[in-house]
């Protein structure tokens, strides 16, 4: 049990015979009346976003979430494969479980929720950012950087991401995973 005083983001909860896991939230001291926390909630089977209001001290069922490391196998019409590097044990799955599927390479170590209870996959982790090699992008024109103007490029793994100009074919970058965005160029 946890009140909402414990409250922080990234806390999983039983609620609504679902575990969710707090996205943001909000401790709401008005002039007249009882405090309250406002939270977006995020059901970590679904994927769908919730938002709700606890009263102040109002106690929740937290859920124990284990975050386990495994390293990315292959993906097929099952699913995609990981791979427990202790046990060395093989687990497809779900697509609709991963963030970004097509920022995943193979080799790629992912942390893996999984449900103590249960021993139920939740959903996948990617890092922040992931090192991925431009395969394809048209050249960019000299003297056409008066703004910042960006260009699709396509990566090792099939994913096309904006990137600036001077981003040429066969260089690594580095994409944030959590938007699927160009960060930098890998020295």
């Amino acid at each position: 049990m946890a009140s909402t005083a414990d409250f922080k983001n990234g806390l999983c909860l039983e609620f609504n015979h679902d575990i969710m896991t707090i996205v943001e939230f909000q401790h709401v001291k008005p002039g007249k009346g009882p405090a309250f926390v406002r939270t977006k909630l995020k059901s970590l089977t679904s994927g769908k976003v919730l938002d709700k209001t606890f009263s102040s001290g109002e106690k929740v069922i937290t859920a124990r979430v284990e975050k386990r490391p495994h390293q990315y196998i292959y993906n097929d019409d099952m699913g995609y494969h990981f791979m427990d590097m202790e046990t060395f044990e093989q687990i497809p799955i779900e697509v609709k479980l991963i963030e970004r599927p097509e920022l995943l390479k193979e080799g790629q170590m992912v942390d893996i929720l999984i449900h103590d209870e249960t021993e139920r996959p939740l959903g996948v982790e990617l890092p922040p950012f992931v090192e991925l090699m431009v395969t394809y992008t048209e050249p960019g024109i000299k003297g056409d950087t008066a703004t910042n103007t960006l260009k699709p490029a396509t990566l090792e793994t099939g994913a096309i991401v904006m990137v600036p100009l001077f981003v040429e074919q066969d260089i690594m970058i580095k994409v944030d995973t959590r938007d699927g965005s160009y960060s930098e160029r890998v020295k």
